[in-house]
């Protein structure tokens, strides 16, 4: 993948606003979750962005928590044993999370692109797309959710 030197001018203006968009705690509540939901094997990221992108960065993750919310016997993204290390398994890896996301319900306009986490580019729209799971999750009430209830909307 290419270096990219930094922004300037309507570039930078742009990213800027994207990345005061993100949301710190909301962050924590999500890490909970998903630890909650996967179980204590996923790990913790690091704090901060950066640290959540990379947590999440190979698709694994993610696999695992929308694989949570679906009743043993039918889940909807194969994980690969080893983790995926070169870059296109590792976005084939996120984009069948995508896939599955949708397929749960959540709503296309709510739903990241690959490269949004990827390349951190928009880790707001990736916050965005697992609250809208999470609400999912707690209002379909069909006992796959774990977790606290109110840290979603339903």
């Amino acid at each position: 993948m290419a270096n990219k030197g930094p922004a300037y001018g309507m570039s930078r203006d742009v990213q800027s606003k994207i990345e005061k968009k993100y949301d710190d705690e909301l962050e924590e509540r999500l890490v909970e979750w998903i630890v909650a939901q996967c179980g204590s094997s996923v790990g913790r990221p690091e704090r901060g962005r950066l640290g959540f992108q990379v947590w999440l960065k190979n698709g694994v993750v993610l696999s695992q928590l929308v694989n949570s919310l679906y009743p043993a016997g039918s889940k909807p993204v194969k994980i690969p044993d080893p983790p995926p290390t070169m870059v296109f398994k590792q976005m084939e890896q996120i984009a069948q999370f995508l896939k599955a996301a949708e397929d749960y319900g959540v709503v296309k306009t709510d739903v990241f692109q690959t490269v949004d986490l990827f390349e951190a580019k928009d880790m707001a729209a990736v916050q965005r797309t697992l609250m809208a799971l999470g609400s999912l999750a707690v209002t379909k009430n069909d006992g796959n959710y774990h977790g606290d209830p109110s840290w979603f909307m339903k």
